[in-house]
């Protein structure tokens, strides 16, 4: 090949190559910007499209819990010229130092990244930011939503939400850091339904920071999807009522429908206003909560633990008649100097028990029931007879976390042998060691969920619904089928008939403990029970349901430091059932509510 063949050769390849740059180039430079907005982060913006959160409603419709605008200013440092830092600081309200600080951890953060500047900004204050920020390069607005709660109830049962940690990130590929998430109650229980799913919008924004339209005609934008709508059980009229009661007193309410085991209210006092914990008062308001002496974050309703009292000798009862140690027609003495006891005739039977709440007879119960005879030892007898009598209580949902959908139930303590046998020493225990048992004292120890799941199942005469809060999701009819199965407790149907006469007594019969709980026109059946407290005055608990024959509401009172269960418990039970059935509260009944009303017993003073 000939020298000027090879410059022809080399020439062609030089031009081919050209050729291809060239419209390369002028692919990427004129029919497609995407290459050039890819090299240059001045001119394409990534905004996050935070989903609405899913509303939340009462049995009834009422609503809940909905979302209000809110507004996150985001910052590129890298994007960010000369700022005037103090015409910024007064735009956004906030001090010269608290900007540099901001901007520091911006900077470690990410100098290419968007990350957030100043969270949960009102659409008010949003309003005068918006016109001034196209002066602030580096700085843009992100739309997010802030919950609020209408009715000012509740708050131990919605929750709140607060921003995602580090742990949380790391975990769940979902968040990243800036999200937020369901921290208690409900908005934690139901977050993957509620958070919906979060989209992408990208934008172009020219060089003063102004927004001139969609990348790519929004092609490659994703939508936000909406958090899904839920209707809980509440009755929020009953539950606001509920903590009417129990202003300046601390204690709890829990009501329950028997027959499908939906919580119709959950009271925990002291409480607080759910919107306090919303956006940016988080921060002013938790430490305030938690340091408040009344400990108003507790939810005592769920996350408290007390003595059953005589409340726990309906148990005692089924199992003894079960066991085959008594009869519905059993009668034993009321033998004072055995166990303490008030003045009144010895009971005949079970229902005369129940009615008078006997502590000797069931001290004399429990002894048949723990020994029975099937060793020869004291001691082996009673470890033979506490093993079985533990696995019958545990089966009415005590000693157990009830597996509700409600986060942080505490499952109380039904001792057994291995708890006793820890404490005294294999073989060094008998009947006598632990009969403080016998009227729900010593060890045992209830939440008041428990107790109002405990008044259900006297309701349905031996089983319950697992106790919830979901009725309803939207666009589905079901709910989790945990919620939809009896849970038989292994009594009899039979034996329930003498308890539950018992209980109607308790409240209707003249030297029945609980006559204050009296309804007209409506039978109420009920069981007081005063919980030993040693570190101050006994606490006032009251179990019951109404209708007799057709229990719509089983509910469960613990009043703290307040005495007899009768005084206190019993008639904030029976108002609490009377609002439930009627819609309203009787004139007869109107001195029982103002006196409720104006108690304050926040400052019981403690046993000496």
């Amino acid at each position: 090949m000939n020298l000027s063949n090879r410059k022809f050769i080399v020439g062609l390849i030089f031009l081919v190559v050209g050729i291809l740059f060239i419209a390369r180039l002028f692919t990427i430079q004129v029919l497609n910007d995407k290459y050039k907005l890819d090299s240059d982060s001045n001119v394409l913006r990534e905004i996050t499209q935070y989903p609405a959160r899913g509303l939340i409603y009462d049995r009834k419709g009422e609503l809940l819990v909905y979302n209000e605008a809110a507004y996150d200013l985001m910052l590129i440092p890298k994007q960010v010229k000369a700022v005037d830092t103090t015409a910024l600081c007064s735009l956004l309200g906030i001090e010269i130092e608290e900007f540099r600080e901001k901007f520091s951890k911006a900077k470690k953060y990410s100098r290419y990244k968007a990350s957030t500047f100043l969270k949960e900004i009102s659409s008010i204050s949003y309003a005068n930011i918006q016109e001034q920020l196209f002066r602030y390069p580096g700085f843009f607005v992100q739309t997010r939503t802030l919950r609020k709660y209408p009715r000012n109830s509740a708050a131990h049962i919605l929750g709140y939400i607060g921003e995602v940690n580090q742990k949380t990130v790391e975990e769940n590929s979902y968040y990243k850091s800036g999200d937020y998430i369901g921290k208690s109650g409900l908005e934690y229980s139901y977050e993957d339904l509620l958070r919906g799913t979060r989209g992408v919008k990208r934008v172009l924004v020219d060089v003063h920071n102004r927004e001139k339209g969609s990348y790519l005609d929004g092609d490659s934008d994703t939508m936000a999807v909406t958090g899904t709508i839920i209707r809980t059980t509440l009755d929020i009229v009953l539950q606001e009522y509920g903590e009417l009661l129990m202003q300046n007193k601390k204690g709890s309410i829990v009501a329950i429908e028997p027959k499908t085991g939906e919580i119709l209210a959950l009271v925990s006092a002291p409480s607080y206003d759910p919107n306090m914990l919303v956006g940016r008062a988080v921060k002013k308001n938790y430490p305030i909560l938690s340091k408040d002496t009344l400990n108003p974050l507790f939810n005592r309703a769920t996350m408290a633990a007390y003595p059953p009292g005589s409340t726990f000798k309906t148990i005692q009862a089924l199992i003894g008649m079960q066991d085959g140690v008594i009869t519905e027609n059993s009668g034993f003495t009321c033998i004072r100097s055995m166990v303490g006891c008030h003045p009144h005739p010895s009971a005949r039977d079970v229902s005369e028990s129940i009615k008078m709440s006997c502590n000797p007879y069931y001290t004399q119960l429990f002894k048949r029931i723990i020994q029975q005879g099937k060793a020869k030892s004291i001691y082996k007898d009673s470890e033979i007879g506490l093993g079985i009598w533990a696995k019958q209580v545990q089966k009415f949902g005590l000693g157990q976390t009830l597996t509700t959908d409600f986060p942080g139930v505490k499952s109380g303590v039904i001792p057994g042998v291995n708890f006793y046998n820890r404490w005294y020493g294999e073989g060094r225990w008998a009947f006598s060691t632990i009969r403080s048992l016998d009227i729900g004292q010593g060890e045992i120890l209830v939440v008041p969920l428990q107790m109002a799941n405990l008044a259900a199942i006297m309701s349905n005469r031996g089983y319950y619904y697992t106790p919830h809060f979901i009725k309803h999701i939207d666009k589905t009819d079901q709910i989790p089928e945990k919620f939809t199965v009896k849970n038989f407790v292994g009594i009899d149907k039979q034996y329930f008939t003498p308890i539950v006469n018992g209980m109607e007594r308790v409240v209707n019969e003249s030297g029945g403990t609980a006559r204050r709980a009296r309804l007209k026109n409506i039978v109420v059946c009920g069981k007081t029970g005063t919980a030993q407290n040693p570190h101050g005055e006994d606490h006032s608990i009251f179990i019951a349901s109404a209708p007799k024959d057709d229990p719509k509401i089983a509910i469960a009172v613990y009043v703290e430091n307040a005495g007899f269960g009768g005084t206190w418990a019993a008639p904030i039970a029976s108002l609490m059932m009377e609002q439930y059935l009627t819609d309203s509260i009787s004139t007869k009944n109107i001195r029982k509510e103002k006196r409720i009303l104006e108690a304050n017993l926040l400052n019981v003073k403690a046993k000496k």
